[in-house]
């Protein structure tokens, strides 16, 4: 086992408690006693000279800090493994990797949900601390007169995606600080908010997924719903127009008037862009804000299917005012007016978030990996060997990706695995685009088509 010329295979069952006797008992047979093992490889943060350490009850303190959880009881728990030296209850040690001192409480041995409290752990040992300050997943104690940092650890790429929102107006109140908890406890695992404004979760699998959400609701009190995240689709025009837009309204006292004359016309990745070219003071430069404001707004809101309105450029060229009447918001309600009308005179097209993806398969799946990639309208873009494996890189429209993740392991036998990032924006073909704008004409409220 220590020149990994065999690898044993044992068959059990953690949830019926099958086999687990014999697995430790192979640990015990099979495995490295700490002394056997090689030296670490860790490295001096000042020089950057990398230092080999032996695994000796007296040698230089090296420990890695390989798991955070929360214990109910004890609160934040710290799992180490002393890879050098002798680490003492109550003592003080060095976070390398953060350069601050560390006291250390009592030290725990753990035996399952057990936990029998230590005075030191030596070279080779695994146990918890409780409580510390500023020590997370991934970080490297020592001494501050010999302060060394060990090689980061690498943690898979989060690739399976699912909205998440709370089950009840209880759970809100709790969910913020239970994901938090748990992110310290899952470095694989990433929450993020989405331009769509959804809470999104990011994790490696359905598996890892369910634990999560019945670690949350167990642990933490806080039940959540997974669903498929909205695509941030975007919205642009692709043509010229001009637009008359005009709000008049009478009451008892002062009314309102805006009058405005607008050009639209596209911008192409240049986000909104508000110009005016106003001559002989038709409308006033008093009121140029409050178009402006008007047309940023409503483009916020989206005109054809309720997505963001980017990349036009809006010119306010003429127009009216009334001189009592006339206020900002008169000529903001007109801008707005005249944009919603005008996006639609102006070849609106709807535009999707297409993702750079790069598969790695063994070279077996190469066929069913491509033709299901097709299938979700993806682009090939290249074929490439790396370590051994084959790897696709492709284009692919994001709304095809969200359950990629569990079919890709699915495809290949669990050997596939994949890695993306947003790459640029792309319309969206025409029988797809219909389905979206049909769907957003079903959900808005009456009156706002």
């Amino acid at each position: 086992m220590r020149d990994s010329i065999l690898a044993p295979v044992l068959v059990g069952s953690a949830a019926k408690g099958i086999g687990l006797r014999g697995l430790l008992d192979a640990f015990i047979r099979y495995l490295p006693m700490a002394a056997e093992e090689p030296p670490a490889i860790a490295r001096e943060p000042k020089s950057g000279d990398e230092i080999k350490v032996a695994p000796e009850p007296n040698g230089p303190l090296l420990v890695r800090v390989f798991k955070t959880a929360a214990d109910p009881y004890v609160g934040r728990l710290t799992y180490l493994r002393v890879l050098s030296g002798t680490v003492h209850s109550q003592g003080h040690v060095w976070n390398a990797t953060r350069g601050e001192d560390e006291r250390i409480g009592q030290l725990l041995i753990l035996h399952g949900k057990d936990q029998e409290p230590t005075g030191e752990l030596k070279a080779g040992e695994i146990g918890a601390v409780a409580k510390l300050g500023v020590t997370e997943t991934g970080d490297t104690l020592s001494s501050r007169e010999k302060p060394l940092v060990l090689p980061a650890l690498v943690f898979p790429e989060p690739t399976l995606v699912l909205a998440i929102e709370p089950q009840s107006k209880a759970d809100l109140d709790k969910m913020g600080a239970a994901l938090q908890r748990m992110l310290e406890e899952e470095p694989s695992v990433r929450v993020e908010r989405s331009e769509a404004g959804e809470q999104i979760l990011i994790a490696t699998g359905d598996a890892q997924i369910a634990v999560i959400t019945e670690r949350l609701k167990r642990k933490f009190g806080a039940a959540i719903i997974t669903k498929t995240p909205r695509v941030p689709y975007r919205e642009t025009i692709r043509g010229k127009t001009q637009v008359h837009g005009r709000y008049k309204k009478q009451t008892g006292g002062h009314g309102m008037f805006g009058d405005v004359w607008i050009e639209l016309e596209p911008n192409p990745g240049g986000g909104v862009v508000f110009a005016d070219k106003v001559v002989g003071g038709s409308v006033p430069k008093n009121f140029f804000p409050g178009v402006e404001k008007g047309i940023r707004e409503a483009a916020a809101e989206g005109v054809i299917a309720g997505y963001p309105l980017s990349d036009f450029k809006a010119t306010l060229y003429d127009g009216s005012f009334h001189a009592v009447d006339s206020n900002e918001m008169s000529f903001k309600i007109a801008a707005s007016m005249a944009l919603k009308d005008g996006v639609h005179q102006a070849k609106p097209v709807l535009l999707e978030p297409i993702m750079a993806i790069e598969v790695r398969i063994p070279e077996q799946y190469m066929g069913e990996v491509n033709r299901d990639l097709n299938g979700r309208r993806g682009r090939v873009l290249g074929l490439d060997q790396k370590e051994g494996v084959q790897v696709i890189s492709a284009h692919v429209p994001q709304s095809e990706l969200f359950t990629y993740a569990t079919e890709l392991r699915s495809l290949t036998g669990g050997r596939g695995t994949f890695s993306s990032r947003h790459d640029h924006y792309e319309d969206v073909p025409a029988h797809i685009a219909e389905k979206v704008i049909e769907a957003h004409k079903k959900d808005a409220p009456t009156g706002e088509h």
